[in-house]
């Protein structure tokens, strides 16, 4: 198991970016929450297995169909579990 905190940036606010992150995190039963921030980018907190949490990434990367990601920023921390996968903020 692992958590993850990533920045996205580019152009993923507004186009359900963090709502289809939700879906995509039940899927592949990641916990922890998704947020915009205030320069425009989004912030997520992630916890599961590690090769699930891979794949969430991977999807990061693309992101849905209206966005256009230009980067990734992935921290890898030390173990923090949460019970479910939150939109916040």
């Amino acid at each position: 198991m692992e958590t993850v905190h990533l920045f996205i940036t580019g152009k993923v606010q507004g186009v359900f970016f963090r709502a289809k992150a939700k879906e995509i995190a039940e899927k592949y039963e990641i916990t922890g929450w998704i947020k915009n921030t205030l320069d425009e980018k989004v912030e997520a907190m992630i916890y599961g297995q590690s090769n699930k949490v891979n794949e969430f990434i991977e999807w990061c990367r693309t992101g849905p169909e209206r966005a256009n990601v230009d980067e990734v920023i992935i921290s890898y921390l030390p173990e923090i579990k949460y019970n479910k996968f939150e939109v916040i903020g």
